[in-house]
């Protein structure tokens, strides 16, 4: 099912024995466009520490209650490697992540652009005869990940058709069974006012990061022509089927 992620900040984080937190933000891969993981804001339970957590460990959502379960413990969270609220998410300590909890970094796969950033497989025996550990021997810093992005900070970005910008980002949505990035809602106030349009990750060719923008190769008339789309409305195969056909872009899948 397709959500878009700005309804999900602030949703509990519901542990096994109780709640972590609530959803702070998103931080996905820039270049297999996959969520790698939920930021919960933990509250006072465990002051000035952020808490990242796998897709893979995120049952269904409960919109009636605005709950999102997870497969730990309370004191699994706890345990966790530390992360501060000042520190940049570096590889080194997604690795530890991956090692603390048991979870497959390349977990889910993507359609764009085969599998995210695999760090180092956590599951690799342990040094044999005082050799180098994994994260050692496969150079891991402390450095923060260049491919690791904020749904938050991305928000608002600009986008540019190959002839001109169409508007920027309002929201995304994702789909809640791979924690992928299917869509970029853009918001075309400024140059087709009243108007919402969906452009999938097939279509960036460019990010500018320092720029705050995003450049797709379909020209302005093209995505004019696009199948409409309300964004009251519910997202069906039919419409998606008819907007990549529309484009000429791969399907998920169908």
């Amino acid at each position: 099912m397709l959500q878009v992620i700005s309804g999900l900040k602030g949703y509990a984080i519901e542990a096994s024995d109780g709640t972590i937190g609530t959803v702070s933000d998103f931080l996905f891969d820039d270049k297999s466009w996959q969520m790698r993981w939920v930021v919960v804001d933990t509250g006072g339970w465990l002051t000035g520490r952020k808490v990242l957590i796998h897709p893979s460990a995120i049952g269904h959502a409960d919109h009636l209650r605005q709950e999102l379960p997870v497969a730990l413990t309370k004191k699994q969270v706890e345990d966790s490697p530390d992360i501060r609220d000042d520190q940049p998410v570096s590889r080194q300590m997604e690795y530890n992540l991956y090692n603390h909890y048991g979870w497959d970094p390349v977990w889910g796969g993507s359609y764009f652009g085969g599998y995210p950033n695999a760090i180092a497989m956590p599951f690799s025996a342990a040094p044999v005869f005082g050799g180098p550990s994994v994260a050692e021997a496969g150079g891991l810093t402390t450095a923060g990940d260049p491919h690791l992005r904020s749904a938050a900070e991305v928000t608002g970005y600009h986008i540019l058709a190959s002839d001109g910008e169409i508007g920027h980002i309002e929201n995304f949505l994702v789909d809640d069974a791979l924690w992928d990035m299917r869509y970029l809602i853009i918001d075309t106030r400024n140059w087709w006012p009243g108007e919402h349009v969906l452009i999938s990750p097939y279509a960036v060719k460019e990010i500018s990061w320092a720029e705050h923008q995003i450049h797709i190769g379909e020209a302005r008339e093209q995505v004019k022509a696009s199948p409409p789309w309300n964004p009251l409305d519910l997202i069906d195969q039919d419409y998606e089927k008819q907007l990549h056909g529309h484009y000429k872009w791969p399907g998920y899948g169908w």
